[in-house]
């Protein structure tokens, strides 16, 4: 049997190493990913366009939780579920990404 392909948009990656962890990730991380799959967002399951996960340490433990975004390439710093969300929806929907915590730039 093959898989099923949905083609992906874009693929955040959420730190949870331990001192994002520390900072709230795992919670960011859990509910980011049942808002992402009630709005239909989700890559897994849902055939949405956007794949989330949770990603070993990222290399910016003083601000975390860590967010980062491809392609865009953009980072951001002390994430929240809403935070993220709007990453996300801006994501899928071919917005600009929101400066809020940005810090790429």
């Amino acid at each position: 049997m093959k898989p099923t392909y949905y083609p992906t948009r874009a693929h955040l990656l959420l730190c949870t190493g331990p001192r994002c962890r520390a900072r709230g990730a795992d919670t960011v991380f859990r509910y980011l990913w049942d808002a992402l799959e009630r709005e239909g967002l989700a890559y897994y399951k849902t055939g949405g366009t956007l794949r989330l996960t949770e990603s070993s340490c990222l290399g910016a433990c003083c601000c975390g939780p860590i967010l980062l975004a491809y392609p865009a390439g953009a980072w951001y710093h002390g994430v929240t579920v809403p935070a993220a969300l709007e990453v996300a929806r801006a994501l899928h929907e071919g917005r600009d990404l929101p400066e809020t915590n940005r810090f790429d730039e």
